[in-house]
């Protein structure tokens, strides 16, 4: 697993426009997500002019191939890639077997706490979950679902809160990180911020980023 320093952990996704990545990179943030999915209004078709050196690079995929994901992993010099599909515990087993140096985020659409269970087909397999809204764009939604749910969890993985987090939400997600952070408890290790965030689709307001983390790690 690449090690992160901060806690909690902090990933900006939906990013594409090289002067707003290089100020984002400035910011306290770990990972920075950049969606490979064609049907995403974020997609990355053309690799940018500046790419982060701060925070490790997360490339988000939905059902792609592993060549796919190796030629993206290769290009953009990924850490994490982020399996936001229907993707098979086999695939990400022989994906792992294929690029050790890279660590493995399984998203999981959540609407219900019956959805939880579907992690315990990747429990092992993966360095993360992240728990996003279930939806029919397969994430960045802006919706939101009732955190009580993950109470349903009972893993050995950390995971990633997503899901419509905002400007808002800051002290709710400051409390909700408070009581979880704990191994002893669901082992919430960190969010997912996107199109709250955003100004257009790929461009994220910095004060916005900026306020809303420091208030959060304070």
């Amino acid at each position: 697993m690449v090690k992160l320093s901060n806690s909690p952990i902090v990933k900006v996704c939906g990013m594409r426009d090289a002067e707003n990545i290089l100020a984002i990179d400035g910011l306290s943030v770990d990972l920075m997500g950049f969606i490979f999915w064609p049907k995403s209004s974020r997609y990355v078709s053309e690799r940018p002019s500046y790419l982060p050196t701060h925070c490790k690079r997360v490339g988000v995929f939905v059902d792609a191939t592993i060549d796919e994901i190796r030629q993206k992993a290769e290009e953009y010099r990924l850490d994490f890639v982020q399996l936001h599909g229907h993707e098979t515990p086999e695939l990400i087993s022989h994906l792992s077997l294929l690029t050790p140096h890279l660590s493995i985020i399984k998203a999981i659409s959540v609407s219900n706490s019956d959805d939880i269970a579907t992690y315990k087909d990747y429990e092992g397999l993966v360095d993360y979950f992240l728990f996003d809204t279930k939806c029919t764009c397969m994430g960045g939604s802006g919706q939101q679902f009732d955190w009580s749910v993950l109470n349903a969890y009972d893993g050995n993985t950390p995971f990633l809160l997503s899901g419509g987090i905002g400007p808002n939400d800051a002290e709710r997600v400051k409390d909700y990180l408070t009581s979880h952070l704990s191994p002893l408890t669901s082992h919430c290790v960190g969010i997912d911020l996107n199109s709250r965030f955003e100004q257009a689709p790929a461009l994220k307001d910095i004060n916005k980023l900026k306020e809303f983390i420091n208030t959060i790690r304070l």
